[in-house]
């Protein structure tokens, strides 16, 4: 049963332009806007871990967004994906690309994202960071030069998209796997309703 039928929405502002995090959200049914921040994102510090960054990224967000829209909820969120301990970005190009899928193949990495919700007045009242492990299958070189040349990989963190052609490449997943994607869905729900962002109702 969706949830978002039977929800009264509060205000709320996904400060996140990711058609990714957009999808999840509206599959719950809760009503927002997108509102991205325009944020520049800072490299990582050197004791910095990834769960780390990815918090501190969803707190600049969310900070950029509330405060020229009071009066809303803001959701942010911020997704990394690192391999041993190195965190891996979005990819400059192709060959950017293959370098990380090069990486990450037949081995094991983590995906964190964290998430920040600020109330009516800006102030932060939930962030937390969860983090997924992910295995990739071995993957050849002509493997690699074929999903890099789809052109998938170069707007997402780590290179690849799980929810896409990507998939063929994941081996296993310990944890969340909307968390992957970009934003943990049921930590989210349980967070808006948590802060009354979302009330549920009885459906008619």
């Amino acid at each position: 049963m969706n949830i978002g039928a039977f929800v009264e929405t509060s205000p709320i502002i996904l400060a996140s332009g990711s058609p990714r995090r957009k999808e999840l959200l509206q599959s719950t049914g809760v009503s927002f806007q997108i509102i991205a921040s325009c944020v520049t994102e800072p490299a990582p510090t050197p004791d910095e871990s990834p769960a780390g960054y990815a918090l501190r990224m969803a707190r600049l967000k969310a900070a950029s967004v509330a405060a020229t829209h009071p009066g809303n909820f803001i959701l942010s969120a911020d997704t990394i994906v690192a391999v041993d301990g190195a965190i891996l970005g979005k990819p400059r190009d192709t060959d950017d690309a293959r370098r990380m899928l090069e990486m990450l193949s037949g081995r094991d990495h983590v995906v964190a994202t964290g998430c920040v919700l600020t109330d009516l007045r800006g102030v932060i009242v939930w962030d937390e960071a969860f983090t997924s492990r992910v295995t990739f299958t071995p993957l050849s070189a002509e493997m690699i030069a074929a999903y890099a040349a789809t052109g998938e990989p170069l707007d997402k963190a780590g290179g690849y998209a799980i929810q896409g052609l990507g998939a063929f490449m994941i081996a296993r997943i310990e944890g969340s796997y909307t968390n992957v994607v970009g934003l943990p869905v049921a930590e989210v729900l349980r967070a808006l309703l948590s802060v009354r962002a979302v009330t549920p109702r009885p459906a008619l």
